[in-house]
């Protein structure tokens, strides 16, 4: 069994944020999310994008406009505890970008498979903006996490920024397994002053 991962900040974020509030079910609290969200932020177990197989959810709407190049605020609050950590992920054409929810390692138990661990990806490249943030193993009801998220100096129309959650001791859910799933829709027009960060899909010519 491999030990867990140990966390860290990628070089993508800009930590503002221990708690500030004293989960699991999440809510994104900022920027606004890409599925209308409940109390709990449900719902939110089926990848990419949340809601479920039996629920896909209602779409929100929102597009967060944002300067390519600048720190976004990020912040969400657990409604239902569970250990774990998040990821933070941007699409840029099209959502299949995004990458698999993370490998997990489990353990048996009388209830079926458990979760140990989850695979955090320390390479901080495209489409992985950060991973391994707010990792956390004490329990809080109702807490909030807040950071800045550093955005590509990119042009796009349509990015998908997707913020997940995967959650160590839990069983598996049908859907999402041992991750949830919130995603905010962001339009990205590059700073004029900086340079287009060609590492990024679409660019050289207008992302979609």
């Amino acid at each position: 069994m491999r030990l867990r991962m140990i966390a860290a900040l990628g070089a993508g974020a800009v930590a503002l944020g221990v708690p500030v509030a004293a989960g699991a079910h999440f809510v994104l609290l900022e920027p606004t999310a890409s599925l209308v969200q409940d109390v709990r932020g449900d719902p939110q177990k089926m990848g990419p994008c949340g809601g479920t197989s039996a629920n896909r959810g209602t779409p929100s709407g929102a597009v967060s406009p944002v300067v390519g190049g600048s720190a976004l605020p990020l912040k969400v609050r657990e409604s239902i505890y569970h250990p774990g950590y998040y990821r933070v992920a941007l699409s840029v054409l099209n959502r299949s970008e995004l990458p698999a929810d993370p490998a997990d390692t489990v353990r048996d138990s009388p209830t079926g498979p458990r979760s140990v661990s989850g695979k955090i990806d320390d390479t901080h490249k495209p489409p992985v903006l950060v991973d391994g943030l707010w990792l956390h193993r004490d329990r809080a009801q109702n807490r909030e996490f807040a950071t800045n998220i550093r955005i590509p100096n990119i042009n796009c129309d349509h990015c998908t920024l997707q913020v997940i959650q995967f959650m160590e001791e839990h069983g598996v859910n049908a859907d999402g397994r041992f991750t949830y799933h919130h995603c905010a829709d962001l339009k990205i027009t590059a700073n004029p002053n900086l340079p287009i960060e060609a590492g990024w899909p679409g660019q050289g010519r207008r992302g979609r």
